[in-house]
């Protein structure tokens, strides 16, 4: 009896109305995609857009900050649709403040979503992709991560720590056949229904655009394997 062979199975964490919907877009026609957020109603809604234009993804509902709930997605993601071959880390927030503004639990709660969800999620696929010989995590950065501003007293050092697990995963999984990486967004995503005072569309980066480096990232030659870069517009000052 023939039976086709199904897509590789690539998870993505952080799905909101900008990078991370356009990241399943560009993944879900070649690839079975997991979707990890908090919302089960946004993820099985977008599922479903995503069924009827003829891509293959579906939600698994978890907080990212919280071990129980993202060890329980991962293992529901492994029985349902197998071991990924790609994880993407795109969730972050952070409230923008000094550190007289921003509260010990605003700090721990953006440390929890930035880096620390980054390293559950990753220590839940390493495993199989090292038995593999091969797997791709990525990791969402931004300019905070780099170069923490006044107002970053929470964002900044969260990024730091996604910057410096990538770098650490990078340099202990490269040799294992692991290609782990660094996009630092340096700017503004141009998101569908939000406005950024003084900010024209040309100023910010478009989601498909940014997905599309992420696609060419995940499938490059491991001889000439990429650790970090960055994406910014073009009129973007760094």
């Amino acid at each position: 009896m023939n039976q086709t062979k199904q897509p590789p199975v690539a998870v993505i964490v952080g799905i909101g109305p900008g990078l991370g919907a356009a990241l399943v877009r560009r993944f879900a026609h070649e690839y079975r995609v997991a979707m990890v957020a908090r919302s089960a109603d946004y993820l099985n809604q977008f599922g479903a857009e995503i069924g009827a234009a003829g891509g293959q993804a579906a939600g698994f509902p978890a907080d990212v900050g919280v071990a129980e709930q993202i060890a329980a997605a991962f293992e529901k993601i492994r029985r349902e649709l197998g071991a990924p071959e790609i994880l993407i880390y795109n969730a972050g927030t952070g409230p923008f403040g000094s550190l007289a503004e921003v509260s010990p639990e605003q700090f721990e709660n953006c440390w929890r979503i930035n880096a620390f969800g980054a390293f559950l999620c990753a220590k839940q696929v390493v495993g199989d992709m090292v038995t593999r010989g091969r797997g791709v995590v990525l990791f969402t950065g931004a300019t905070a991560g780099v170069k923490a501003g006044a107002h970053s007293v929470a964002f900044g050092p969260a990024k730091f720590a996604l910057r410096g697990l990538a770098q650490s995963m990078a340099r202990d999984l490269g040799p294992k056949g692991i290609h782990a990486a660094h996009i630092n967004v340096d700017g503004a995503i141009d998101i569908p229904g939000r406005n950024f005072p003084g900010l024209k569309p040309e100023d910010m980066l478009k989601p498909d655009a940014i997905a599309e480096t992420y696609w060419h990232l995940a499938h490059q030659d491991r001889s000439a394997w990429t650790m970090e870069l960055e994406v910014r517009p073009f009129k973007e000052k760094f």
